[in-house]
């Protein structure tokens, strides 16, 4: 997406709120009001009538860039929007809704003849759906949004995952040691001394950003995965015209000499009980815990299990549709 359009998005996303608190105050309170007073139904000012016509796209807007930001609580956004669709639904149904009809009965009109704000019926549309999401969301699944290339070939920048909330905490054993000593040393990691499993292929990655790389399958356990990496050295060139992302550089395996070139240099670390050394399977690209250090226990959110959508905005072509709905291994 052009960086210029980005912006205009994030303008609009800024006006959603105040202009929806307009709509808001105007529908729930003003026109009840105007439509008690009026012998006939009034029309909406000029001003509130394109408000009112506004208030959708500003709210696509603000939905789109929660979609592609990266540091927005999603979880605080899905518990505002519960807490407040079911203030305005509560309220209304115990206080608001007599007093409007109180008001037609006064101005001689039935209170049948008067329609509900629809600030109020969208509330109480919006409330249970919003509410179960949040239950769902916290307990069961959490949907992610993949930022980087680290996680490359098994997840792309630009992949929307589905994590499993509670399969982590069913699954993982109490540590009761004090340490795991991890080395991890030409993308081998080393376990308490012995080597994960790590078995090269013949087949090469290539995406026209990635040049050249080795295919692994590592092994932990009894789960088996993909990783990438250049087994000689990468070359980190400027532009490859072969590369369809903005703001991604090339990167092209095989010359040991080339200027740029280089591989993340050697990590030897004990690992404290509760925590776990986070790696990503793009052995040469990746900022991970060997840069940052070890992730506490209770900061695991859950298990990736599927891709439900995949949009890189720095990528042309559009959204990847072969992605949505596939398995994570």
């Amino acid at each position: 997406m052009p960086q210029s359009l980005m912006s205009v998005i994030v303008l609009l996303s800024w006006l959603a709120l105040p202009v929806a608190l307009i709509c808001i105050v105007d529908d729930w309170f003003l026109r009840p009001r105007r439509l008690i007073a009026a012998p006939v139904p009034p029309q909406d000012a000029p001003l509130m009538t394109f408000l009112y016509s506004a208030l959708p796209v500003l709210i696509a807007c603000a939905v789109l860039r929660l979609l592609v930001a990266e540091r927005l609580d999603f979880s605080a956004v899905l518990l505002g929007i519960t807490v407040l669709t079911g203030l305005v639904w509560g309220i209304d149904h115990l206080l608001l809704r007599r007093s409007r009809a109180a008001a037609a009965r006064a101005a001689g009109k039935d209170p049948a003849q008067i329609p509900e704000p629809g600030t109020v019926d969208y509330a109480r549309s919006f409330f249970p759906v919003a509410l179960v999401v949040l239950l769902l969301r916290s307990f069961v699944f959490e949907p992610f949004r993949i930022p980087s290339d680290s996680m490359m070939p098994t997840l792309l920048d630009g992949d929307f995952i589905i994590v499993n909330k509670y399969a982590y905490g069913l699954r993982l054993p109490v540590i009761n040691r004090k340490f795991v000593q991890v080395g991890v040393h030409d993308n081998l990691i080393i376990v308490n001394g012995k080597p994960v499993p790590f078995y090269v292929g013949r087949q090469r990655y290539n995406d026209g950003c990635y040049v050249n790389m080795s295919i692994a399958h590592e092994r932990l356990g009894a789960h088996e995965h993909e990783a990438i990496f250049c087994p000689v050295a990468l070359d980190r060139q400027p532009v490859l015209p072969s590369c369809k992302r903005s703001g991604v550089r090339g990167y092209v395996c095989g010359d040991e000499d080339a200027p740029g070139s280089g591989r993340m240099p050697p990590f030897v670390g004990d690992v404290p009980a509760g925590h776990y050394l986070m790696m990503g399977d793009n052995r040469d690209n990746s900022d991970d815990g060997r840069s940052w250090g070890y992730v506490p226990e209770e900061n695991l959110v859950g298990k990736a299990t599927r891709i439900w959508f995949n949009w890189d905005l720095g990528r042309s072509g559009g959204p990847m549709w072969s992605r949505m709905g596939s398995t994570i291994q």
